[in-house]
C-alpha cells in the first residue's frame, strides 16, 4: 500500500524530543514495542531512561512536554494528568467512517447483555468493553456458558456489540500527519489485503470531518464477502506496533505525544 504523503523526518521529528522515558517490566526488561522505541531514540542520540510504573505514580519522573512518555495506556495517561493534560477521548468508531462498518454497532452495558442472553432474546452478539481501560478482551457471545468471561466487571461497564461477521484477515494502518506510513497484518490470512482505495479514503475523510490526530492506527479488515470493513480505530500514543519498522513506530508517538502535551506548536 502506497503512503500519501510522507510525514516529517526522523531527525525533524525527534529533534523536539529532548529526553525519553520508556516504561521497562522491572530489571531493564523490556516489551517489543518498548524495545523499539529505546533502541531507536538511542541511535538518534535522545537520552533514555527506563521507569517502572510505580515510579510514575511516586512522581519521580521528571515530566516536560518535550520528553516523551512511551509506555501502556494506563502509565501514558498518568503522565498526562500530571502534565495537566486531559486524557483525550476514544473515537473507535467515527461517525465520519460508519458507512465502512458494514456491520451493526451498538452500545449496551455487561448487565443488558447479560439479561438478554439470560432470557433468551439475544442472538450471537461480538462484546468489548467500552472506553480507555479495557476491563475485559472482546468476545463473542453466544450462549449462556460464554457470560463467565465478564468476570467480576461492574454490570454497569459500558461496552459496545457488534454483529457477528467473519473477518478473513485484519490489518493496522498507522498514520502520521495524514500520511499512511505502514500497513501491518494481525490477524487471519496475510495475504488476504483490504481495498487501498478503501483505505486511503478513509484517512482522507478523517482529515476532511477534522477527526484526525498526528498519529493513529485503523483496523481494516477483509470481510467473507470480500468487502473491506473497518475494525476500530486507536489512538497512537500507546499503539501495538506489529512488526512497524523502529523509525516509523517511534514517530508515530512522537507526533502524537508532541500533539497531546502541545509541544507540536511550541
Amino acid at each position: 500500500m502506497s503512503r500519501r504523503g510522507a510525514p516529517a523526518s526522523a531527525r525533524t521529528v525527534s529533534a523536539v524530543i529532548r529526553r525519553a522515558f520508556v516504561q521497562e517490566k522491572g530489571n531493564g526488561r523490556l516489551d517489543p514495542e518498548m524495545r523499539q522505541v529505546a533502541e531507536e531514540l538511542r541511535r538518534r542520540g535522545v537520552p533514555v531512561d527506563l521507569f517502572t510504573e510505580k515510579r510514575l505514580l511516586r512522581r519521580q519522573l521528571a515530566l516536560a512536554p518535550d520528553t516523551l512518555v512511551a509506555g501502556y495506556v494506563p502509565v501514558v495517561l498518568g503522565a498526562l494528568q500530571q502534565l495537566g493534560v486531559p486524557a483525550p477521548e476514544p473515537d473507535d468508531y467515527p461517525a465520519c467512517l460508519r458507512a465502512l462498518l458494514h456491520r451493526r454497532i451498538w452500545e449496551s452495558t455487561v448487565g443488558e447483555v447479560e439479561g438478554a442472553e439470560n432470557e433468551g432474546r439475544s442472538a450471537a452478539v461480538f462484546v468489548k468493553p467500552k472506553g480507555r481501560v479495557k476491563q475485559f478482551t472482546g468476545f463473542v457471545v453466544e450462549s449462556r456458558a460464554d457470560l463467565w468471561r465478564f468476570g467480576s466487571v461492574s454490570r454497569r461497564q459500558l461496552v459496545y456489540c457488534s454483529d457477528v461477521v467473519r473477518w478473513v484477515s485484519e490489518h493496522r494502518v498507522f498514520v502520521i500527519d495524514g500520511a499512511i506510513v505502514g500497513v501491518r497484518p494481525y490477524e487471519g490470512d496475510p495475504a488476504v489485503k483490504p481495498d487501498e482505495g478503501v483505505v486511503a479514503g478513509a484517512v482522507s475523510a478523517l482529515g476532511a470531518a477534522g477527526a484526525a490526530v498526528a498519529g493513529f492506527g485503523i483496523d481494516f479488515g477483509v470481510l467473507a464477502s470480500g468487502a473491506t470493513a473497518l475494525v476500530e480505530r486507536n489512538d497512537g500514543f500507546s499503539l501495538g506496533s506489529y512488526g512497524l519498522p523502529d523509525a516509523l513506530y517511534t514517530d508515530l508517538l512522537i507526533a502524537r505525544w508532541r500533539e497531546l502535551t502541545g509541544a507540536a506548536s511550541a
